[in-house]
């Protein structure tokens, strides 16, 4: 009675792990390890596979059968906004083709639960700040017209053999359950302000000019252990009858300025976040925030941790890392 985690070695995924196992879950991680480490896993058995790979249905199929696998956390995916306008055929292979391989090896095997790590990205720029799941998804880059696609996929192969799915769109994801757990990657918000912070650089803003209260973007920020914890509250859902809906957003309903956020990270570390003010970013829309009520109402589920426990853990978490020579994973170019 296994749960499959694909892409567990990673940032979310080794939180989801986490959650599952404190759940009383049996977890397998499934990953390729390009932008993670084993040591995320623990203790839990970890097989190394490519999804996107020829053969990889096969091999996943069997990994399946060998853990008497009963559903997947499918994370597992390529997520820079950037590298997919720049690289969209391979994002489209990445993506789309790794799910394609778990609904196959899943169908081969009876593995009929599927939670799918899909994103707001789906939504794009849509009229207005606020954003539920009845908000028609016009994703702008490729990285969201796959997460869309997915939950299309998922979709259909519950249409085609019974497949019981949920898609979980996450807003954005910051902070860390423990501190060795915490994000290296510098591809986000708080961990570019944290990189710039200490190497003794002003962080950049991307505008100050937007219709909002003080004229920065505002973002849904979501602790990544609250995400987690979305994970297992999902798997129970797909556990009884009564499933009217197949996407939830998981965010908090309250949105946070960049300028606000700037303000959280220099308390929490003591450093001067004061920023160096840039033009506005192609793509950016003022708001995006979730109401997050449908996922409280049908799963349950309610963030417990705010900004403040956000961003202490991720600091935490950061100089945790660097004092243990942990280096940061910035973007090429």
């Amino acid at each position: 009675m296994t749960i499959i985690v694909t892409g567990g070695a990673g940032y979310i995924g080794a939180h989801v792990v986490d959650s599952l196992a404190a759940a009383g879950r049996d977890v397998l991680v499934v990953d390729d390890l390009s932008t993670s480490t084993a040591d995320r896993v623990g203790d839990h058995p970890l097989h190394r596979l490519d999804l996107a790979a020829p053969g990889a249905a096969d091999e996943l199929a069997g990994v399946m059968r060998d853990a008497h696998a009963t559903g997947v956390v499918h994370l597992a995916a390529k997520k820079q906004v950037g590298e997919s306008v720049a690289k969209p055929e391979w994002y489209y292979r990445e993506n789309v083709g790794g799910l394609g391989t778990v609904l196959e090896a899943a169908r081969a095997t009876g593995v009929d639960r599927l939670v799918f790590s899909s994103s707001a990205a789906v939504y794009g720029e849509p009229d207005g700040g606020v954003v539920d799941e009845g908000t028609t998804p016009r994703p702008i880059n490729p990285y969201g017209q796959t997460k869309l696609a997915g939950e299309w996929m998922a979709r259909a192969a519950a249409r085609a053999w019974g497949l019981r799915q949920v898609s979980l769109r996450y807003f954005n994801v910051a902070g860390a359950g423990r501190p060795e757990l915490g994000d290296v990657a510098v591809l986000n918000l708080m961990t570019l302000v944290l990189d710039r912070l200490e190497r003794g650089e002003r962080p950049v803003l991307f505008g100050d000019d937007y219709p909002t209260p003080d004229g920065t973007c505002v973002r849904d920020y979501i602790h990544v252990a609250d995400l987690a914890d979305a994970h297992v509250a999902a798997l129970d859902y797909l556990d009884g009858d009564d499933r009217a809906h197949d996407t939830f957003d998981v965010g908090t309903g309250t949105g946070v300025s960049v300028a606000q956020m700037l303000a959280a990270i220099g308390a929490a570390s003591g450093l001067d976040a004061t920023p160096q003010v840039s033009p506005r970013r192609p793509g950016d829309p003022a708001s995006l925030v979730a109401t997050a009520s449908r996922i409280r109402e049908e799963l349950g589920w309610a963030p417990s941790r705010g900004l403040e426990d956000i961003v202490s853990s991720a600091w935490t978490a950061w100089r945790v890392q660097r004092d243990a020579g942990v280096e940061p994973i910035r973007a090429a170019g």
